[in-house]
């Protein structure tokens, strides 16, 4: 439908109806120091073929990850994405999906979304999962908030230093503004002590959050954690990366009470960042504590099997002291990609992806370790990504090897000045993570790159 926009006489009536003189009167409320006050520097006009090249031209000059071999790392990876996801998703009555308010006529999307919920019961073995969030580093911190209404207990929450950084910083800034200490546990080794964590933990602490491989890549020995959560009476928080559970075990066999993650390595490619794909599931006894909404499955007054939206806790829908969560939306099409490529991939596909990153990254692994002024920041199992270390100019090799068409990193340096790992780790570590789609011959290439340029950097 073509965008109408009102006439001078229309708004002239809507501002006497409300009871001002202009538009301009709406933004009193906002300080004049942080007005603008002249127009916007606007280029002139174009036309719509004009309009194109541009854009063409923009779009060209940075073509992004497809046009390299992407060894990226922290957090999101370039993972194999089937055809049929992008043909599926694009169809018009899929595209547009989003939170379907009415049951009756959105049953395809909320079809869609239970079976979402099902793959993900089904990959962490947890007993309910609602129907996405934001990204992982939102779904850290509506966990956290949900334990404390599991618990009753808001004034402490402890966290791994392994857990990703960005995901951290996420969580204090939810918890600014509450009387509620962060505890955050170093991890100089790659891994924590567990009888750090035992000492931080206490009667007041509503949850411990783990994630699993840490974000150096590392395995935590996540069973002990676990129990250590649980010997207080807290909850155990798990993020995940969901490709990791084809080989590893699921989070429900450890004892994980939420198990967060994020979905983008579920058939979602990098998109400059994002949009993301957050990932919650649970144990079935904690559901009316759970963010976001659940979708459920009915029958119809003819026994025909339908879907309808079951709970809905966020503050729009309940009063708001009582909400849950103020999540506005979730992410359906980006749920649904997830859900297309888990189908389409399979538990057996889940594993081959698994075990074949597992051995490149093995394989990189020993290999790199021979290289001159190279040294792994850690002696630690990992799963497809690992930290090294290098004393030089860490940014320069990056643009050597975006020169060369690869693409490595991030630079633990990019997470800010991290007290939880070594300094040397903090200030002369990368990321380095590889998976089922790249090639012997990719990895090699990679080798040389950087044993030629290491010399030189």
């Amino acid at each position: 439908m073509p965008y109408l926009f009102s006439t001078a006489e229309q708004q002239k009536e809507m501002l006497e109806i409300i009871g001002v003189n202009s538009i301009e009167d709406l933004f009193d409320q906002i300080p004049g120091e942080l007005k603008l006050n002249r127009l916007l520097e606007m280029p002139p006009a174009l036309t719509e073929m004009e309009l194109g090249s541009h854009v063409k031209n923009l779009v060209s000059s940075d073509p992004g990850v497809a046009s390299k071999v992407s060894f990226l790392g922290g957090g999101i990876y370039d993972h194999f994405i089937p055809a049929a996801v992008d043909e599926i998703v694009s169809r018009g009555e899929f595209y547009t999906a989003y939170t379907p308010y009415q049951a009756e006529a959105s049953q395809g999307s909320l079809q869609t979304f239970f079976e979402f919920q099902t793959m993900i019961c089904q990959l962490t073995g947890m007993d309910v999962s609602n129907a996405s969030l934001y990204e992982g580093g939102t779904a850290v911190s509506e966990a956290i908030f949900m334990s404390m209404r599991v618990k009753k207990r808001h004034n402490k929450v402890v966290i791994l230093g392994s857990v990703h950084p960005e995901y951290q910083q996420i969580a204090k800034t939810y918890l600014e503004h509450l009387d509620c200490e962060v505890c955050i546990i170093p991890t100089p080794d790659g891994t924590v002590d567990i009888d750090q964590v035992v000492g931080a933990l206490d009667k007041e602490t509503a949850c411990l959050v783990i994630q699993q491989p840490n974000v150096w890549g590392c395995l935590e020995e996540v069973e002990p954690l676990v129990q250590a959560a649980h010997d207080v009476g807290a909850l155990a928080i798990c993020s995940v990366d969901p490709i990791s559970l084809g080989i590893l075990k699921r989070p429900s066999e450890y004892g994980a009470d939420i198990v967060v993650a994020e979905g983008q390595s579920l058939g979602i490619p990098h998109q400059f960042g994002g949009p993301f794909l957050g990932i919650l599931a649970c144990k079935k006894e904690f559901v009316r504590k759970m963010p976001g909404r659940l979708i459920a499955k009915t029958t119809d007054r003819n026994g025909k099997s339908c879907y309808t939206l079951s709970l809905q806790t966020r503050e729009q829908h309940i009063r708001r002291e009582k909400a849950t969560s103020n999540i506005c939306t979730n992410q359906g099409l980006l749920a649904l990609r997830a859900t297309i490529f888990m189908s389409l991939i399979g538990p057996e596909g889940l594993k081959e992806i698994g075990d074949r990153s597992c051995k490149n990254a093995h394989y990189a692994f020993e290999e790199m370790k021979k290289i001159p002024n190279m040294k792994p920041a850690f002696d630690k199992p990992f799963f497809k990504e690992f930290c090294m270390i290098h004393d030089g100019d860490l940014e320069l090799l990056r643009k050597k090897s975006l020169s060369k068409g690869f693409l490595i990193g991030p630079t633990i340096s990019q997470f800010g000045n991290l007290e939880s790992i070594p300094e040397e780790a903090s200030s002369h570590g990368i990321l380095f993570a590889f998976t089922e789609k790249r090639s012997k011959s990719e990895i090699d290439s990679l080798l040389r790159i950087m044993t030629t340029e290491l010399a030189t950097v």
